[in-house]
């Protein structure tokens, strides 16, 4: 039976990384067989059924093509490490929260408990790649543990970093821009690359893989993550100077944009940026300077972080000041609560920041999301704010989710986009004004939405870098 497959692939992790990525190398290599194992015999079972444990465009049809023909869902981490040539990692690398580097360096505890994992079981030599986010030089330690073996296999460690945007993590993985993989540059490490340069070969372009030294393929992950924040936190300062001065944040957008040294992607403004990736991996990067003694470098890149923080921090503010300077016992609808549309992560959404804002300020908050559950939602709150129902009495009263968009905004005070679902832009805002109570508040987070249009119905508008027309009438 064996004979029947080109490659054996387990990937231990079956979360938003490994699972998409393994439905679309088993859909576009019907030769490699694929196994995606996970400790969490909920998630597995979830994988292996109608409701897949994560939303993504996409993800359910080629999962349902190919489950249980080249792609399997399994428990059998043990089994399935040894069957495989390729084993990829793709477990969690959180920030750590306490101990040395709490709150900047990653916890890489996962990864190592992997390569112990690999080098007990296995009975053959296997490639073993880094597929999760790791600080640079991880692969060094994955590689001690899985030479520590006492059966004389030979493992050879590659570094293969995802570049996915989730929402759009189908799409970026059958069309990638670039496919990287870094290697030890001995024989044996090229050797390794070029079979999983293999792999990837069979739908991407060949001058799309990108073959690299290891530590060049770790850093790049955290670099290029990097970057794209950084853009959105640059632009995020100069929505706060356009709302000082009456300047269009979009209008300066989209004139930056049309410079082709710059470009106009991630040039739009919001409440912040969120995710699992963003602020881990730059705080991953600062903990990198510092442990180099690069403080200056730490504190550059740190800045992106800290100016995140302050932009969701100033849509809060906004909001109580817009309102009279009190939302205590006021109905607000807080439209959106993932971390941006197409998708139900709620990993460092803006949204849980707005929303424990104005929880501390008294409000009464009704939350609407077409993705997100209540129970994902109190998890993530609890996890990175704290705010849980042992040390907050009366949440389940301060916040309800709705299922209804309407519902949610029926006698609300203010409501506030958060998320940029598509849905957000064609309500029927007459009806939602009508329900509402007066003066009615619209804050958009997104800028998605027609304000002409909602200030001629009647609301009073405010949105990240606008202009508002009450400050500067001579525009």
């Amino acid at each position: 039976m064996s004979d029947e497959w080109d490659v054996k692939i387990c990937c231990i992790g079956a979360g938003y990384v490994g699972g998409p990525t393994m439905a679309v190398i088993a859909k576009k290599c019907p030769k490699v067989r694929v196994c995606v194992v996970d400790i969490s015999q909920k998630q597995i079972d979830a994988w292996n059924s109608d409701k897949l444990p994560i939303y993504e465009p996409g993800l359910p049809e080629i999962v349902s093509d190919c489950v249980n023909k080249n792609l399997f869902f399994s428990t059998d981490v043990d089994g399935e490490i040894d069957k495989a040539d390729i084993i990829f990692i793709s477990v969690n690398t959180p920030t750590k929260t306490k101990g040395i580097g709490a709150g900047r360096a990653a916890n890489i505890k996962n990864c190592e408990l992997c390569a112990r994992q690999i080098a007990k079981v296995a009975n053959s030599s296997k490639i073993v790649v880094e597929k999760s986010t790791v600080p640079v030089r991880t692969a060094q330690a994955i590689t001690r543990v899985l030479k520590s073996n006492d059966k004389g296999l030979d493992f050879q460690v590659l570094s293969n970093p995802e570049f996915l945007a989730e929402g759009t993590a189908i799409s970026d993985l059958m069309a990638p821009d670039r496919v990287l993989i870094g290697g030890h540059q001995s024989p044996e490490g090229l050797a390794a690359a070029e079979k999983l340069v293999s792999v990837y070969a069979n739908w991407v372009p060949r001058e799309r893989i990108l073959t690299t030294n290891l530590w060049s393929s770790e850093l790049s992950k955290l670099v290029a993550n990097a970057f794209l924040a950084q853009r959105v936190s640059s632009i995020n300062s100069i929505s706060a100077l356009c709302e000082a001065t009456g300047a269009d944040v979009s209008e300066i957008s989209r004139a930056v944009g049309m410079d082709d040294r710059i470009g106009k992607r991630f040039l739009q403004s919001s409440v912040g940026f969120g995710g699992s990736c963003f602020q881990k991996d730059i705080l991953n990067l600062v903990y990198l300077c510092e442990t180099f003694g690069l403080e200056e470098c730490a504190a550059y890149w740190n800045q992106v972080v800290i100016m995140n923080d302050y932009q969701k921090k100033r849509f809060s503010q906004k909001m109580v000041a817009q309102m009279f300077n009190t939302v205590t016992g006021k109905k607000i609808a807080l439209l959106g609560y993932a971390f941006k549309k197409d998708t139900g992560d709620v990993r460092e959404t803006p949204s849980m920041f707005v929303l424990r804002d104005l929880l501390e300020e008294g409000a009464r908050m009704h939350v609407y999301d077409p993705q997100v559950s209540r129970e994902d939602m109190w998890i993530e709150m609890n996890y990175t704010c704290g705010v849980n129902h042992d040390n907050t009495p009366g949440l389940d009263e301060s916040v309800i989710t709705e299922t209804d968009v309407y519902a949610a905004c029926d006698g609300a005070h203010a409501l506030a986009v958060l998320t940029e679902w598509d849905e957000f832009k064609t309500l029927d805002y007459e009806r939602i004004f009508k329900s509402m109570a007066k003066p009615a508040f619209v804050f958009d987070g997104r800028n998605i939405l027609d304000y002409a249009k909602l200030r001629d119905i009647g609301f009073e508008v405010h949105a990240i870098g606008k202009p508002d027309p009450n400050k500067f009438s001579d525009l």
